[in-house]
């Protein structure tokens, strides 16, 4: 049965955690069964603010119940669009359908604490451009992981014949009519290629932009707009090009499942010595994740066109990571992965290159027993015992003995930790999984940003997580 709501109150969404609400993870589980990817967070936020390309409505399908989602759909209904969720109560996977009403947008000035708390409410700004010809968008918010200017996005829109003012901490955009231009992007800013891709999509004439993010995000998003009637070449490699139209129309779109999300379950089984199934998943999404898990000793299989199942590897071996844009190997898997690497059977080196800050989760798991060393954005994993035999006989002896898998090379032990950003709160759940005794984890609502029901879906593969009232809440 569907059932029709607005978004912002739902029934069936979780609602934010409250400051002193924590996961508490007991290790040493056996993890089995089939995972339900959601959708793709990162794409479905900017999908959602390329609605307001359109005149009329737009059904987004696979789209993830997070809080990011809710504070995307607070910032559309401050501009003037509508926006209702209509749930399938037979879905055992989560997500739901949106219907977003665009045709009635204008307020060129979203609610400033909406977009505040959210940095991809700031993706609004291109669309709004080209709708209302002006916008003016708070600086954006997020995760403290790192600087992440927005000078790629304004120097882009001036180009297609935006004039803009950043003053009292908002961007104020204008024009006349934005026309197309030769664009070239100085880093390959995912943020920047789809601000730029939506506006020059409603542009005078032919935008070219170089040196354009690559990740399957992008594609998406480029994929929701040619749904629309936008004519866009090029997403998925390193030059994109739009040639304007002058309206788009109504569509049906399904958003890409999350890749991430995806990884994060991979690293679930591989950290626990268990063997998984997930889907839905694009396999070519995941070809750096994989391609690490193959050469740390695990294996991942195709079970359908759709479908990959985790074997883990007996004792894991050390692996040297060095963070890339697409198609290289994702920040946003680092944290998960040194997670896993304090579990293998000798030294690992981890270099984060995309956002400086990407490192405040080694010292939580320094907590927990893991032997980190950081140097800036390098930190070195030893995962402790290098003897392949003794580890190989002290997992036969802790299996015959208690029936549980080991815990891994190097005994991580439970204790209160503390997840600075969303990322950083999958690798210590992760870690947790993994080490002696009950792990605390507070800064549960980071992870509610961007997993949908991620505890609930690690109890169904046989997890030991819930949800705890800190004591003094």
């Amino acid at each position: 049965m569907a059932v029709h709501s607005p978004l912002l109150r739902p029934t069936n969404v979780r609602k934010d955690p409250k400051p002193k609400e924590a996961l508490e993870v007991r290790g040493g589980s056996v993890l089995e069964g089939h995972a339900r990817i959601s959708g793709a967070k990162n794409s479905a936020l900017a999908v959602l603010a390329g609605t307001l390309l359109c005149g009329t409505t737009s059904v987004l399908r696979m789209v993830p119940e997070l809080r990011d989602i809710r504070r995307m759909c607070d910032v559309l209904e401050s501009i003037g669009a509508k926006v209702e969720i209509q749930v399938d109560e037979r879905r055992t996977g989560g997500g739901a359908s949106l219907i977003v009403d665009a045709s009635r947008i204008h307020n060129p000035a979203p609610a400033e604490d909406a977009v505040r708390s959210l940095r991809a409410s700031f993706f609004v700004l291109g669309p709004l451009l080209a709708r209302l010809k002006e916008a003016v968008v708070p600086l954006p918010g997020g995760c403290d992981i790192g600087a992440r200017p927005v000078d790629l996005h304004v120097r882009g829109l001036e180009a297609l014949g935006a004039q803009i003012e950043i003053k009292h901490g908002c961007v104020h955009a204008t024009t006349r009519g934005l026309v197309g231009a030769k664009i070239y992007l100085d880093y390959p800013s995912v943020g920047a290629t789809e601000t730029l891709m939506m506006a020059a999509a409603l542009a005078d004439g032919e935008t070219t932009i170089e040196n354009v993010a690559q990740e399957p995000e992008v594609v998406d998003l480029a994929n929701y707009l040619v749904s629309m009637g936008a004519c866009v070449r090029g997403a998925g490699t390193n030059s994109i090009t739009i040639n304007g139209v002058k309206k788009l129309h109504e569509t049906e779109f399904t958003v890409i499942p999350d890749r991430i999300e995806a990884g994060t379950f991979l690293v679930a089984g591989a950290i626990t010595h268990s063997s998984i199934t997930l889907s839905p998943v694009i396999p070519r999404h995941l070809t750096a994740v994989i391609a690490k898990l193959h050469s740390i000793g695990c294996k991942v299989s195709l079970e359908g066109p759709d479908c990959v199942r985790l074997t883990p590897a007996e004792i894991l071996r050390p692996a040297d990571i060095t963070t890339m844009p697409f198609p290289g190997f994702p920040t946003d898997m680092q944290p998960q992965f040194m997670a896993l690497l304090t579990q293998s059977n000798g030294t690992s080196v981890v270099r984060e290159t995309v956002f400086e800050n990407r490192m405040k989760h080694v010292q939580e798991l320094q907590r927990l027993g893991a032997h980190i060393k950081l140097s800036g954005s390098q930190a070195t994993v030893d995962g402790g015992c290098h003897d392949q035999a003794a580890l190989l006989a002290r997992h036969a002896a802790v299996i015959e003995v208690t029936g549980r898998r080991d815990v891994g090379a190097l005994s991580l032990s439970g204790t209160h930790v503390k997840a600075s950003d969303l990322r950083a709160g999958a690798a210590l759940l992760l870690a947790g999984l993994a080490a002696e005794g009950t792990t605390t984890i507070e800064g549960l609502h980071h992870m509610d940003r961007g997993y949908e029901r991620l505890d609930e879906k690690l109890c169904r593969l046989g997890a030991d997580v819930r949800r705890v009232a800190l004591p003094g809440s």
